[in-house]
This record gives structure tokens, C-alpha cells and sequence, in this order.
């Protein structure tokens, strides 16, 4: 279990730290695309999302405050579920380029993390 949510750690990293890149950076493209949230609110998710993904990482491979980890994957269920709710706004055409669906299975492996590193098999 330990190396199934280290896998899901690093994939999430990622993930969500080039999501958080491009919303923090390219927040004008965005805002103009998905007028969902003003171009602030972009930007400030991106900033939560690329914190995020560091804290998803770092506290538990240098063994430093390792509970920041379940904490940073809650808060990015949190946001990344609460956006899947506002996305469709945007569209509700069932495709692979709708972010729905993206947002939900996200959200819901960092939910997975954050129990599986808070209850199955906890760091420290």
C-alpha cells in the first residue's frame, strides 16, 4: 500500500504542479477560455495547487512534518471537487476535453491519498 500511494504521490505531484503552473501563469488564457473565475481566482488556485503538489512530496521523503502530506492532499480534494462543481458551467458535452471528469478522478485520488496517508498506512 506504502508503494501504491507514493506512486499516486509523485503522479499527483505532477500533475497538479503543471495545472497549478498554468493557471497561476497563463491565468489570462484561462480566464478568457473558462470564465468560470476571474483571472485573481485563477491565480491564487494555481499558487494552492503548485504548494500543494510540493507539500504532497516533500514532507514525507525528507521525513519533516510528514502530516503535511494527508493535509495537502485533502485541501487539494477540497479545491480540485469544489472546481469539478463549477465546471459545468463551462460545458456539459460528455468528452475527453472536458475538465469535469478530469477535476473528479483528481480529486478523488488525492481524497484517496489523504485517507490512505491518514488511516492505511500513515507516515512517521
Amino acid at each position: 500500500m506504502n508503494v501504491l500511494l507514493w506512486v499516486l504521490q509523485v503522479a499527483l505531484a505532477f500533475l497538479y504542479g503543471a495545472g497549478g503552473s498554468y493557471k497561476a501563469f497563463k491565468f489570462d488564457a484561462l480566464a478568457k477560455q473558462m470564465r468560470v473565475l476571474p483571472p485573481g481566482g485563477w491565480r491564487v488556485l494555481g499558487v494552492l495547487e503548485m504548494l500543494g503538489a510540493v507539500l504532497l512530496i516533500v514532507p514525507a521523503a525528507a521525513k519533516w512534518m510528514p502530516v503535511l502530506t494527508p493535509i495537502a492532499a485533502a485541501a487539494l480534494a477540497l479545491e480540485t471537487l469544489g472546481l469539478a462543481a463549477l465546471y459545468p458551467r463551462h460545458s456539459l458535452k460528455l468528452a475527453v476535453t472536458n475538465p469535469t471528469a478530469w477535476a473528479v478522478v483528481m480529486g478523488l485520488l488525492a481524497a484517496f491519498v489523504a485517507y490512505g496517508r491518514t488511516a492505511l498506512s500513515p507516515l512517521g
